[in-house]
């Protein structure tokens, strides 16, 4: 079972930058698809990007084209969620999570999340 750890999260202002981390430890991470997932308050958790298991293949949610890249090194068995031109629909706890590649449908445990918090 992959344990996985998001850190990174911050509060920024409108228009700034944050990238995000997701470190797995334990089971297997290298041949997995991943995902980064957010909740802002009151609200379902929702799909924002997604990469196939060596990053070659990445989706996103139309609200985050063009300022959100994810991406997978699979060396230091970690996923990355780089974040530009913040928005105060931004804010959220971010997740990681293992996805099914294609569907980007979560599957899996999830990490406790980090914090983002855009100011306007």
């Amino acid at each position: 079972q992959v344990q996985l750890v998001e850190s990174g999260g911050g509060l920024v202002q409108a228009g700034g930058s944050l990238r995000l981390s997701c470190a797995a430890s334990g089971g297997t991470f290298s041949t997995n698809a991943m995902g980064w997932f957010r909740q802002a308050p009151g609200k379902e958790r929702e799909f924002v990007a997604a990469c196939s298991w060596n990053g070659g293949v990445t989706n996103y949610a139309d609200s985050v084209k063009g300022r959100f890249t994810i991406s997978k090194d699979n060396a230091v068995r970690t996923v990355y969620l780089q974040m530009i031109n913040l928005k105060p629909e931004d804010t959220g706890v971010y997740y990681c999570s293992r996805v099914i590649g294609g569907s980007w449908a979560p599957i899996g445990s999830w990490g406790q999340g980090t914090q983002v918090t855009v100011s306007s």
